[in-house]
């Protein structure tokens, strides 16, 4: 219905309304409809004109009376209130005298049936019109102030198919109680008895405060269920009118796998990235990219993004620009090998940063294992060239990605990282620059990483290929990694190899089961199967060996491990030798230089 359709109907209801009104009024006082017409015209016209022009001055015409409240009624009131008032004047003027008791019960008639009007078109539109439009059937996991809005907009709104029909809420001072009408059944442990005694095929987790480790509990109640299990957006997505409160989000894995945020000292990063040149070797990839998004909020003067994908280097320049348009930050896009030792040298004179953070990596196990020569030109040589030119121009500080798969490696991709950070830390001892690696897990969402690659296979309908049933992996995410890079480059005194404690493992298979909850399917219909381990894989990755922390405690989640000797000639052999090695030689070469030095190396480690 168009405005002026929708005026028009206002118009010629109100006026019905107020010739009844009068109508009505002078039958009750009088008893009898026997009046002058001189009367009826009189009334009728000074009412009718002075309601319809209030009306408008106030606009009661535009009000969305599907939202209509105590204001509403007030407005009514008003209205009402001087329509009368200037019958009142009418009749002084023209008949001589006011009908006080007509007029009273003529304003009490327009504000009961103006108003009732209004709100037995809510009333009828919220209990059937609106009912006309559901089909799923909605449990809100949280009764409190968040699940209340959620419900209140799922009852008002017309877009929407959800129709709540009940609460969960620990609090037992709430159960068996009315919500709008919506009863609140019973705690999280009842959700699936509650999801098939309603037949419930969506929940709706709206509880804001929820940390990770809490959410993960509600949703592992609610995966026993074949309701789908959406969740309250962001509140600050909220806040700022990016997404309102019925734009429900799925939940994804990195809700569920992903722990508490890394808290940031702010004022020590500053320090080092604030109005300073910083470089980012990798910055086209998912761990390089967000360090250039997180390091951008600190406002250095420049930002150097060094890679060697044209086409993500642009991504991630032209992402940047936009997000920070406002600011003084000069973005710089450099297409480079890290493998040209004179390009770096080039690259460092040119920009002659204060920070190097060096995310360029070869970083998929098994393809390394088919080309261990590409991992030694990358991991190791091109580490070399960009250490090598961070330290003849003076750079601050340098921090190296590294992976814990460098914990005693069993591949060639976890003993080039290993062999890397020795690199590093030989630079330190002979250079003024402060050189420090980070070490962590594997990283949600990522390429090449295990969550991409199951969704996808869930996308064509399965199965999940898992390599092993007992195959388990610490995971962050990438905001989480990235954050841990740039904290370590603020606390690096030189030398350490910095570590999150990623708190407890996750099996593979059990991610894999998640993922195919949080897409709609059942694991049934998807299936898992299981290939083996592939070349260089462990069941397990580690994050230190027993002996590697030290008991001195320079910070209440901070360590200080063991130093000793490192041996630097051997890994100049491998790479001045490395061209001529048979594959499997260098493989083996590689493994083995990497864990015979492994064990006694300076480490330091962040839990959080």
């Amino acid at each position: 219905m168009t405005y002026k359709q929708r005026l028009s109907l206002f118009i010629i209801i109100d006026s019905a309304i107020v010739l009844a009104a009068i109508f009505f009024s002078h039958l009750l006082v009088r008893g009898t409809i026997d009046t002058s017409p001189f009367f009826y015209l009189v009334s009728a016209t000074a009412i009718l004109l002075s309601h319809h022009l209030f009306s408008f001055k106030f606009k009661l015409y535009k009000k969305a009376w599907e939202y209509a409240s105590i204001g509403e009624l007030i407005l009514i009131f008003k209205i009402a209130s001087a329509s009368i008032l200037t019958a009142a004047i009418f009749h002084g003027v023209l008949l001589n005298e006011v009908f006080i008791r007509r007029l009273s019960v003529t304003w009490l008639l327009l504000v009961l049936f103006i108003g009732g009007s209004r709100f037995c078109w809510r009333i009828y539109r919220d209990l059937y019109l609106s009912r006309l439009s559901y089909s799923d059937r909605t449990l809100i996991i949280g009764a409190g102030s968040a699940g209340t809005m959620v419900a209140r907009q799922l009852l008002k709104s017309n877009e929407s198919d959800l129709q709540p029909v009940g609460f969960i809420d620990d609090d037992v001072k709430k159960h068996h109680l009315d919500i709008m009408g919506i009863p609140v059944f019973g705690g999280v442990g009842e959700i699936e008895e509650i999801v098939k005694q309603l037949k419930v095929t969506n929940i709706v987790i709206a509880i804001p405060s929820l940390s990770r480790k809490e959410l993960n509990v509600i949703f592992q109640e609610c995966i026993k269920t074949d309701a789908k299990t959406q969740i309250l957006p962001m509140l600050e997505d909220l806040m700022t009118g990016k997404l309102s409160v019925n734009q429900f989000r799925d939940v994804q894995v990195e809700d569920l796998l992903g722990r508490e945020p890394v808290v940031l000292n702010d004022d020590k990063i500053s320090e080092d990235i604030t109005n300073k040149v910083v470089l980012v070797t990798g910055a086209g990839g998912s761990i390089g990219s967000e360090i250039c998004r997180q390091i951008a909020q600190f406002n250095p003067e420049k930002l150097v993004l060094l890679g060697h994908g044209e086409n993500s280097i642009y991504s991630i320049e032209m992402e940047l620009k936009e997000s920070f348009r406002g600011s003084k930050i000069e973005f710089i896009s450099v297409i480079a090998e890290i493998q040209d030792a004179k390009k770096m040298m080039s690259v460092m004179e040119t920009f002659q940063p204060d920070v190097v953070y060096h995310a360029a990596a070869h970083k998929h196990v098994p393809l390394m294992e088919r080309n261990p020569e590409e991992a030694v030109k990358n991991n190791m040589i091109g580490t070399l060239n960009v250490a090598n030119a961070a330290s003849w121009h003076g750079v601050k500080t340098f921090v190296m990605i590294s992976s814990d798969k460098a914990v005693n490696p069993t591949s060639v991709m976890g003993a080039t990282k290993r062999l890397a950070e020795m690199i590093v830390h030989h630079m330190d001892e002979s250079s003024n620059t402060k050189f420090v690696a980070v070490r962590f897990g594997n990283v949600l969402g990522s390429r090449g990483s295990v969550i991409p690659l199951f969704k996808k296979q869930i996308e064509k309908g399965g199965p999940v290929t898992v390599t092993h049933p007992d195959m388990v992996r610490y995971f962050m995410t990438i905001p989480e990694a990235s954050r841990l890079v740039i904290q370590a480059g603020a606390l690096a005194h030189g030398g350490e190899i910095f570590v999150l404690d990623m708190g407890e493992p996750v099996k593979i298979v059990d991610l894999a089961k998640n993922l195919i909850k949080l897409s709609g399917y059942s694991v049934e219909e998807i299936g898992i199967e299981y290939t083996g381990t592939r070349p260089g894989e462990k069941l397990y990755e580690e994050l230190l060996k027993d002996d590697e922390v030290g008991e001195h405690q320079v910070h209440p989640k901070i360590y200080v491990g063991k130093t000793s000797e490192l041996y630097i000639s051997e890994i100049e052999e491998i790479i001045g030798t490395f061209l001529s090695m048979e594959k499997e030689e260098l493989r083996d070469r590689l493994i083995a230089l990497a864990n015979n030095k492994f064990a006694n190396s300076q480490v330091m480690s962040i839990s959080v």
